[in-house]
């Protein structure tokens, strides 16, 4: 596994941290235990605003400004389960939000690249990460639905926000054996697609479940 980076702050709400943590293993949404600790290691009261603290450690999602949101513990766990991230992989996000997926990341994977379409976000996410000693995240502003030109490829892709398809620079992105998680569909019909690339760089694709999302905005997601 990845090295385990020290998180400052961690200790603070950690009763409450672990609660939430309990209640998304018995629930069953979650069962790979690495990304349980994960979830357990991350102080997700760090990574909301200021006046959502008290709601930091419920199993829901909130607004972070923009007219975005930080996803509810569940789903971001359960999202980096499909990845299947074994500790030493580059990562891809796309839609950084409050950094709160990416810390998670952190914990299981090599490197992560993050990006955010809003500068104020993409912004405040760097600074909060940088302050929890997370050193294995960039934070990147700019068209998450492009991807990322010159970084390529990533050994796993994440996109936290719901476009109409897949868009095809982030599967052009994907490295052999990869696996890129998101979702799409119609607004109201969206689903988490997993998507495989095989060694002979054949694109195998499965249905997870339905879902919502904000949505994805840029060239290859919904119109800005």
């Amino acid at each position: 596994m990845a090295s385990k980076l020290r998180l400052t702050g961690a200790n603070e709400y950690r009763l409450p941290r672990h609660r939430m943590v309990e209640r998304i293993a018995r629930a069953g949404i979650v069962r790979d235990p690495e990304v349980l600790r994960a979830l357990a290691a991350v102080p997700r009261h760090r990574l909301v605003p200021e006046v959502l603290i008290g709601s930091a450690y419920r199993d829901a999602a909130l607004p972070i400004g923009e007219g975005q949101t930080i996803s509810a513990p569940a789903i971001v766990g359960a999202m980096t389960q499909a990845l299947e991230l074994g500790g030493g992989e580059r990562v891809l996000e796309i839609g950084t939000g409050s950094g709160y997926q990416a810390a998670v990341l952190s914990r299981l994977a090599r490197e992560v690249v993050s990006v955010e379409r809003h500068a104020s976000l993409a912004a405040n996410a760097g600074r909060a990460l940088a302050a929890l000693g997370i050193a294995n995240v960039r934070v990147r502003e700019g068209d998450g639905s492009a991807g990322l030109a010159g970084e390529p490829p990533f050994d796993a892709i994440l996109i936290t926000a719901g476009g109409p398809r897949i868009p095809e620079p982030l599967l052009a992105q994907l490295a052999r054996g990869g696996r890129l998680v998101g979702p799409f569909g119609a607004r109201d019909e969206q689903r988490l697609v997993r998507v495989r690339r095989g060694a002979d760089g054949a694109l195998a694709r499965e249905i997870l479940g339905r879902c919502r999302f904000v949505d994805l905005v840029g060239a290859h997601g919904w119109a800005a």
